[in-house]
């Protein structure tokens, strides 16, 4: 198969010619022999490249998460890199001065929670009130397009975590995204998307041919992935995600749990697709940081089969019952809001979790998802 980068040098090049062109990627930016896009571009005689921008975790990858990072100077082109998670998340206007094109060459990991999509919405804004081109070259949902999961994010949460209604594991590409979010809603946006050749929509990324580059320091491969919009959640809780670990998002732990215990009842309700182990380790940033925790690693047993949503909620309601009061959510934000609710999109799903009732949310979740599937039909560019 070939990316929208390879389709787009082979291509459309000369449809740019003479062009400003300013490219938003980081270290996911590469072709199918990992040369970089921005090496790509800034030896390519045809394309003029004036202008850098980085997401979450900057350009070349190297901060954490919810780090704010400074804009810089490249030291390999020299040219201007405009930070994206710094003083502003969206393009203020000098920043786009160098450009009349805007690229997008990122790789989305297919979850409602990721921010590379709410940074694709924020350049687009800019773009359409700017008279910018914006252009999406097209890369895989690592996890597939067919699997949609959730429920839809209600307006009164939205968050640089959530900003439109989509589910959980939203099934599209980031190109579709693109085509989505200008259609449904509301970016009024020059866009083209570039779109990939050979990719199919029930391809996992292991199925493509292609390098696992991780898109931040802890998306560590695909059954972290896979996992990510159910375990997500974590995050909003006073669980360790398994930050500061070599599993990431496949660890959820605590210094109240005991792993066998905890392993023994999850496993209990046969989730189907996913296994659990007991485990303890010891946080090297982030919660609990140097503090040994017991909990479970998940392990994906059959991918077709995970609903990784069930699978996150499961797991929290196990632990609510099993610890109720040693378990808690994070305080409200400065939103307003817990950051649970905005992970989840709306508040409900906390009052399931207590209550032992998240099967009756799961299954809320269905009409959503039919709903949401529906709208998006007419954006889908791959069978």
């Amino acid at each position: 198969m070939k990316l929208g980068l390879d389709v787009f040098l082979e291509q459309h090049v000369q449809d740019y010619k003479g062009k400003r062109i300013g490219l938003v990627t980081n270290m996911t930016g590469v072709n199918h022999r990992l040369v970089p896009t921005i090496e790509l571009f800034y030896d390519h005689p045809d394309i003029r490249l004036t202008a850098l921008y980085g997401p979450e975790h900057g350009i070349r990858g190297d901060a954490k998460e919810g780090e704010e990072v400074e804009s810089s100077t490249d030291p390999y082109t020299g040219l201007p890199v405009f930070s994206l998670y710094g003083k502003t998340k969206k393009p203020a206007p000098n920043m786009l001065d160098l450009v009349d094109v805007i690229f997008f060459d990122l790789q989305d990991i297919g979850a409602r929670y990721y921010t590379f999509i709410y940074t694709m919405a924020y350049v687009m804004e800019a773009c359409g009130e700017q008279g910018k081109t914006f252009v999406v070259l097209d890369r895989p949902n690592p996890i597939g397009g067919t699997a949609v999961e959730g429920n839809l994010l209600k307006p009164d949460y939205r968050s640089f975590v959530g900003m439109f209604p989509i589910p959980n594991r939203h099934g599209l590409t980031i190109g579709e995204l693109a085509l989505v979010f200008s259609h449904e809603f509301g970016i009024s946006c020059d866009v083209t998307v570039i779109p990939m050749d050979g990719w199919k929509r029930d391809m996992y990324f292991d199925q493509t041919g292609l390098f696992w580059v991780p898109s931040s320091p802890n998306t560590t491969g695909l059954d972290m992935c896979i996992l990510y919009p159910g375990t997500c959640l974590v995050e909003g809780t006073n669980l360790s995600e398994g930050r500061g670990t070599t599993r990431p998002f496949e660890l959820v732990g605590a210094p109240y749990i005991e792993g066998y215990r905890l392993a023994k009842h999850f496993n209990g309700f046969n989730v189907p697709g996913v296994l659990a182990r007991p485990v303890s380790f010891v946080p090297t940033y982030q919660k609990y940081s140097g503090v040994r925790c017991e909990g479970v690693q998940l392990h994906v047993a059959d991918r077709f089969a995970v609903n990784s949503l069930q699978v996150g909620l499961t797991l929290l309601e196990t632990i609510a019952q099993l610890y109720p009061k040693d378990f808690a959510f994070k305080e409200s934000t400065g939103e307003g809001h817990c950051f649970f609710d905005l992970l989840a999109g709306t508040s409900e799903l906390r009052e399931h979790i207590l209550a032992g009732t998240t099967d009756q949310f799961l299954e809320d979740c269905k009409p959503r998802v039919k709903q949401f599937k529906e709208q998006v039909t007419p954006y889908l560019l791959y069978n």
